[in-house]
């Protein structure tokens, strides 16, 4: 990224950053949230009872919520494609605009369709294709996520193209392209973050109900649910879907892998960092504590494989800001460690009868709800940061990709707008969601609603 602050290509980045952030902090809850609607769903149908049903109500008020900040912020990223990154659009547009084309035609219209139904349709349809009805939200949410990291999958290892006449990319094999090794591994990784997401969410909440002595039969199929759903995932993020993208990264992306770890010397037997600083203008890993040979068995399989370091490279193929990379990628794992600890002891608190009256547990389970968001974050701005200095690694550089008719005051004037905007925006979700929590799951929908 270009140090000068005047410079379009870094507010353009900025810009897209900022707002992609903004809009995956929602779509990584529907997607947490779907199946537990689903399971919930089927769960009343099989046993008769009201609590599950009540639970399918109350969160899918929440999810409708999502869903409908999730379009709105989405849509903004659509048209970044052709104001700020209209060169990366004309030269990739004929491959990556078949997916983002599918994603909306299969994916988004057959969740859009269905989630209106699944809030207020309940009586009308009848439990069996109430439940189908939530069983086509979730299938189209993660069709939708499919859709989406084939995209990217593309601009991180590039197959199943080629070069037309005039020079731009196209498809060579829509199969190649749509299962994209990469693409399997991201999307197992991403979409089993968000069940993560989904689960502290759910927790959270039951903590809050039971902290408050409200709500008790539903407060304890929160925290059971999310705390067992959320121990699965959360080892299910590294092993094996977190692993699996760490040997891709070393087998296409080794000067990624490199920077990720702060190697600038390669060699066998290399060490993961627990803790370390790198200094670029040195060269090294300042005060390094580090896993001999962990990384080496980690991306290669064995102790002894040898990890290429970055010193190997030209510093022209170096990712450009490798301090945020590191620190983003050893910050996830060190989260995501942390999450797999607390639900290991909140799982094993109610196998022992007692996790709805620890308090402190309780305490700890609401305040977290935040953190999967923050290491979902994370692990995009490893995935992006560590791309760099390509927008379709190999292929196009981000420095040719940005629009050069667009000025750095004109994106500086829209980030502030959509800055504002998106902190208006916030506040009333944050407002309507903090109201139906208040509400609660034994507030009734109105009964036009449900006619």
């Amino acid at each position: 990224m270009d140090s000068h602050l005047s410079h379009p290509e870094l507010w353009s980045r900025l810009q897209f950053g900022f707002t992609l952030t903004y809009h995956y902090l929602f779509p990584q809850l529907t997607m947490g949230l779907a199946w537990f609607l689903v399971y919930w769903k089927w769960r009343a149908l099989r046993t008769g009872e009201e609590r599950y049903n009540r639970a399918v109500r109350f969160w899918a008020k929440v999810f409708g919520l999502n869903f409908a900040v999730g379009v709105v912020t989405g849509i903004p990223m659509e048209f970044q494609f052709g104001t700020n990154w209209a060169e990366f659009t004309r030269l990739s547009g004929g491959v990556i605009g078949q997916t983002l084309a599918m994603e909306g035609m299969f994916a988004f219209f057959l969740e859009s369709a269905f989630v209106g139904v699944l809030i207020w349709g309940e009586k009308r349809l009848g439990q069996r294709y109430h439940f189908l009805a939530a069983l086509a939200v979730a299938l189209g949410s993660w069709l939708s996520g499919y859709f989406i990291l084939v995209t990217n999958a593309f601009m991180q290892h590039p197959v199943g193209y080629q070069i037309e006449p005039n020079g731009l990319l196209g498809i060579a094999s829509l199969s190649d392209y749509l299962l994209n090794p990469w693409a399997w591994v991201q999307y197992a990784h991403n979409q089993v973050a968000a069940l993560v997401t989904g689960s502290f969410v759910v927790a959270a909440v039951g903590a809050f109900y039971a902290l408050r002595g409200l709500h008790p039969s539903q407060a304890r199929l929160y925290l059971r649910g999310g705390t067992a759903v959320g121990l699965v995932a959360s080892i299910l993020v590294a092993l094996p879907t977190g692993d699996q993208q760490a040997k891709m990264v070393g087998a296409h992306q080794p000067v990624t892998l490199a920077a990720m770890e702060g190697k600038f010397q390669g060699g066998p037997m290399a060490g993961v960092a627990l803790i370390g600083q790198p200094n670029v203008a040195a060269r090294r890993l300042d005060n390094p504590i580090e896993v001999p040979g962990a990384l080496s068995f980690l991306a290669y399989g064995t102790f002894q494989s040898y990890v290429h370091g970055l010193s190997e490279y030209p510093e022209t193929q170096w990712p450009d800001n490798i301090e945020l990379l590191y620190y983003s990628f050893h910050l996830m794992i060190t989260l995501g460690s942390l999450f797999i600890a607390l639900m290991a002891y909140a799982s094993f608190q109610n196998w022992r009868g007692r996790l709805e009256t620890s308090t402190g547990l309780l305490w700890v389970l609401m305040l977290a709800f935040p953190f999967p968001y923050i290491t979902n974050t994370l692990g995009w701005m490893t995935a992006e940061l560590g791309r760099q200095p390509w927008l379709i690694y190999g292929l196009f550089s981000t420095r040719d990709g940005y629009s050069k008719v667009v000025s750095a005051g004109d994106t500086i004037f829209t980030l502030i707008g959509f800055t504002g905007l998106y902190f208006v925006l916030g506040l009333l979700f944050l407002y309507l969601t903090g109201r139906e929590i208040a509400h609660g799951p034994d507030h009734p929908l109105p009964a036009e609603l449900l006619a």
